[in-house]
């Protein structure tokens, strides 16, 4: 919409923009449509848009065959648009952006989030739409122009701090370009820029313990001008030994570290450790029959690569409001790496039986313990892996503890989401859970 569009639809459906809602609507359709091409909009996307304002992009996106949600949180503005967009690929849901169920989500093949976000409540959208893992691909932001350069900053500049390397950890950031306070009505006090953000390959840096890794950088840029070595010692009693060994200076601050040396830090105080240590003897599976009758014993790497039938579980973990905890599979694992996965899952080794095995790993991968109910026995197949697998289901409220040699992430989900998502991402799950979740539904519709 060119300015004066702008003002007399304001002026038509009795508007004022509302300061305290960061309301300043985009002027330039030139920009807006420069948005929509660097977002590479097209059919195949649904599109989720924080603050659609009038429908500049919105317009734009529809145009190019996509789907909107747009969520918008002045009822004036989400009557408007429900008027102006009569379409079946346009959603306006008149709310707070931040309530937003992000795991509905899932349920679309292709999301992407663009959004002029209202600069009071900046910090707590990214961190909500940007949790790792996440079912968006690309995220487009307008936002206040010191807080993009902080997104992009590199170490030993003011802008660096615990916000860049929170987003850098799971994130690749590209700071587009800077925007003029003039091309919005009304015009903000301060100048603006569009950033995109896309995921990380997480095998593209060394897999380390978020949480762990959280808990550093916030303690370590607590006091700027302290050095970590007295920032840290609550956790890293020996810094000084640990910045030798890792080549750090050892009255080194925080701002001085990379992400790559924040993760090596992260790793020497809570490492991960391998799915089976160098050391150790290689798990020994129960191999069986076509009757699911015990047969002999064989070496883990050897009952995969010759696809010898063995035995499994599964355990479907529920929450008392019915949702189901999902673990995303570690990326170390051999098969089916970062897939989403049943709540917890292994196999059954030589000497062992199915009941013993399901509380292990559900001790092992979870850290809990609780009863645990019988749902079915499953075939063993190509899509079970040539496993004959026990589905167990139980409750509990979380929280785990994750072992992170085996799971990269995990959250509870709806049913009915989880339904919705295999249909559109299929390739998201490991298949041997999928054929699990197919038989748990059958009996629980």
């Amino acid at each position: 919409m060119k300015l004066s569009e702008i003002t007399a639809t304001l002026r038509e459906i009795r508007v004022s923009p509302v300061k305290s809602l960061g309301q300043n609507f985009l002027h330039d359709q030139n920009l807006a449509r420069w948005i929509v091409d660097q977002a590479n909009i097209g059919p195949e996307d649904f599109v989720v848009e924080i603050g659609p304002g009038l429908g500049a992009l919105s317009e734009l996106a529809l145009a190019r065959g996509a789907q909107v949600l747009a969520i918008e949180k002045d009822k004036r503005l989400a009557d408007y648009l429900r008027a102006k967009f009569r379409d079946q690929r346009f959603e306006i849901v008149h709310g707070d952006a931040l309530e937003l169920d992000t795991r509905i989500l899932y349920t679309r093949p292709k999301v992407k989030l663009i959004g002029n976000l209202p600069y009071y409540i900046s910090s707590q959208l990214l961190i909500k739409f940007l949790e790792y893992p996440s079912p968006i691909s690309l995220w487009l932001f307008m936002l206040q122009k010191e807080l993009a350069k902080r997104f992009v900053a590199r170490p030993r500049t003011s802008d660096y701090g615990a916000l860049t390397l929170l987003l850098q950890l799971h994130h690749r950031v590209e700071y587009l370009r800077s925007v003029s306070a003039n091309v919005f009505l009304p015009k903000p006090e301060v100048d603006s820029a569009l950033v995109c953000i896309t995921a990380r390959n997480p095998r593209e840096l060394p897999a380390c313990n978020d949480t762990v890794f959280q808990e550093l950088v916030r303690r370590g840029f607590s006091q700027r001008r302290k050095q970590l070595a007295k920032l840290l010692r609550e956790h890293v009693p020996n810094f000084e030994d640990l910045a030798g060994e890792l080549g750090l200076n050892v009255r080194a601050r925080a701002e001085e570290l990379s992400l790559e040396e924040w993760i090596a830090l992260t790793n020497r105080i809570a490492p991960i450790p391998p799915e089976t240590a160098d050391n150790e003897p290689e798990e020994q599976f129960a191999v069986v029959d076509e009757q699911d009758r015990v047969t002999g014993a064989f070496p883990r790497r050897q009952v995969h690569a010759n696809n010898l039938l063995h035995r499994a579980v599964h355990i479907l973990v529920f929450n008392p409001r019915g949702e189901v905890f999902l673990q995303m599979r570690s990326q170390s694992k051999d098969r089916h790496p970062l897939a989403w996965d049943s709540s917890a899952a292994g196999h059954v080794n030589a000497r062992e039986d199915y009941d013993p095995t399901a509380e292990r790993e559900l001790w092992e991968e979870l850290g809990i313990k609780i009863s645990l109910e019988k749902v079915a026995k499953l075939p063993a197949s190509e899509r079970t892996g040539h496993e004959f697998i026990w589905l167990y289901c139980g409750t509990h409220e979380g929280a785990f503890q994750l072992n992170r040699s085996e799971i990269e992430a995990g959250r509870f989900f709806p049913p009915a989401i989880i339904d919705d998502w295999i249909r559109a991402r299929p390739r998201d799950f490991a298949p041997g859970f999928v054929e699990c979740w197919k038989i748990w539904r059958e009996k629980n519709p």
